[in-house]
């Protein structure tokens, strides 16, 4: 239980510091963005968004936007609901190392997968020849597997990466089944096939919805794949081109503000439905006998199936190591020359060096600042009883509805000052690191509350009545029992922040601040044919950089 309220100076202050934060770097870029797009001339207008349906192209990109998400969306659901089946399922030997295996992609980014992909999947790519040379493709007419412009090699790739943020939703959502509905059913005859429908699968969809919409918005709104791809006919991308001309077209205004609208609305069923009491269970049974110790034979075929997943999800990093060291690959499966000459010419740009450096500052400054704001907002919300604390809440939590690709828009459009620290087109570096943060702040917010509420106010009020004050009382007792939650969570801002990329591709507009990731995409748009295997042996280092 929360203690009451007490409205001491540093209480107001802290709570003073974090309305200006989220008053200045969310709310006013994204009150900027909806005054652009529904004024002109002072005036209310829906003209532009007249402009919007009616451009055939603004058109096509959003129905592609929309098919990539969709397909993503179902494909991951296939793919995942027999896994996720098995694993809750069954207990069998390195189980818990599988479930490890599966969410490796979760944290290896799609941006650097892209370019191995690429390789492996093009007409004449690894692919194709190989199944070429075994005679089973006709040479004169491949399979384009990147067909329609690199559509289906973008939604390949979304499901390749997004697919354990499904897994863990839906294995979550199959680990709650009460385990004895199963039993009354099969006890009263019915099928699998009808158990799955009538029990199971209605009990599951509040935890598959959540993750289906978290998936969907992610492929929704990436901006990096379909660059790499060459897909320019979808919203992110057209987004991103409309920074060109912000001042004198109005559309990407229009785009920037269906896609929140899109993500809000999405988020707000989502949690609907999660919170929705008309699949909830009247009763919960034992879950000790829920699961059924598999065979060897079983269980040598669960990791069959699970190590397929994870090497074929892993193919597109794979291919990106491949071409780093390759010094010619071209009409073979396998590079046919072999060098770290790429690694090489690395290290002799500056530029290279300066963007690593740059995206560990970034990402670390970002670290940093979740840790202040994470500790700051979960000390409010659980010591604290504050008439507000749901809307504090609600603010922290925004982020994870607003892709980057709509904070990041905000901020060149809102900060176009001539204050030159704070216009992303002088130097990006403070919006950079803020908008890493921001987009971050939620998941170390959720630590830092579990965190404070497993410690019990034992310790805190025996600190107090000692005459403590409440800064050394968090600094000497709770933030040290809370450490290990802090840690977890800043690791994981710095890991995901690290080669975040529509952030880095739109802020990023000088060189000289250029992270990995729009490093990566310069040395990609080189005119050289050994431009794609540079880009990869720096994607290898950023994927290194993590990995350490």
């Amino acid at each position: 239980m929360r203690p009451a309220a007490r409205w001491t100076p540093g209480t107001l202050a802290l709570l003073g510091g974090l309305a200006l934060f989220f008053a200045v770097f969310l709310v006013y870029p994204v009150g900027f963005i909806l005054r652009e797009a529904f004024l002109a001339d002072g005036r209310f207008t829906l003209r532009h968004f007249a402009l919007l349906i009616s451009s055939p192209s603004s058109l096509q990109a959003m129905l592609n936007s929309f098919a990539i998400a969709g397909l993503t969306t179902l494909l991951t659901t296939l793919l995942t609901l027999p896994l996720a089946h098995l694993l809750t399922r069954y207990q069998f030997r390195g189980q818990t190392l599988l479930n490890g295996l599966l969410l490796i992609p979760m944290v290896m980014p799609p941006f650097v997968g892209a370019i191995g992909l690429r390789q492996i999947l093009a007409r004449y790519g690894s692919l194709n020849l190989a199944l070429i040379d075994l005679g089973w493709m006709d040479p004169a007419n491949p399979v384009d597997w990147l067909g329609g412009g690199g559509f289906w090699g973008v939604v390949i790739l979304q499901v390749l990466s997004l697919y354990p943020v499904m897994l863990l939703n839906v294995s979550a959502a199959l680990a709650s089944v009460d385990p004895t509905l199963r039993e009354a059913a099969q006890n009263l005859g019915a099928t699998p096939a009808r158990l799955f429908r009538t029990i199971t699968l209605p009990l599951i969809i509040p935890g598959w919805f959540a993750g289906a919409v978290v998936v969907f918005i992610w492929a929704f709104t990436d901006l990096g794949t379909p660059l790499i791809f060459g897909l320019s006919t979808v919203v992110p991308v057209q987004i991103f081109d409309s920074l060109t001309e912000l001042n004198t077209n109005p559309l990407g205004y229009a785009q920037v503000v269906s896609v929140v609208v899109l993500t809000l609305g999405l988020f707000l069923i989502s949690k609907r439905a999660v919170s929705s009491r008309t699949h909830a269970m009247v009763t919960r049974g034992h879950t000790a006998g829920a699961f059924t110790p598999a065979s060897p034979s079983r269980t040598l075929a669960i990791w069959a199936v699970g190590a397929a997943v994870v090497t074929v999800s892993l193919l597109p990093h794979a291919g990106v190591i491949l071409q780093s060291l390759a010094g010619r690959w071209f009409f073979t499966v396998l590079p046919s020359d072999w060098t770290a000459a790429n690694y090489a010419e690395l290290a002799q740009q500056p530029l290279v060096g300066l963007s690593i450096r740059n995206s560990l500052l970034y990402s670390s400054l970002s670290a940093g600042l979740d840790l202040v704001l994470g500790v700051a907002i979960a000390w409010l919300l659980t010591r604290r009883r504050l008439p507000f604390a749901g809307l504090l809440d609600a603010l922290a939590m925004l982020p994870l509805a607003l892709p980057g690709l709509v904070i990041a828009f905000g901020y060149v459009a809102a900060f176009d000052f001539d204050l030159d620290w704070l216009n992303p087109r002088q130097n990006p570096t403070l919006l950079l690191v803020i908008s890493y943060a921001v987009r971050r702040l939620p998941y170390l917010v959720r630590s830092a509350v579990a965190g404070f509420q497993q410690t019990s106010l034992t310790l805190e009020e025996a600190s107090a009545s000692l005459g403590a004050s409440p800064w050394r009382t968090l600094r000497r007792i709770t933030l040290p029992l809370i450490a290990a939650h802090l840690v977890a969570g800043t690791i994981l801002t710095f890991s995901l922040a690290m080669l975040e990329v529509s952030d880095g591709l739109i802020l990023a507009m000088n060189e000289k601040f250029y992270p990995i990731t729009k490093m990566i995409w310069l040395l990609m748009g080189r005119i050289d044919p050994n431009a794609a295997a540079v880009a990869s042996a720096l994607g290898v280092v950023g994927m290194a950089i993590l990995a350490s």
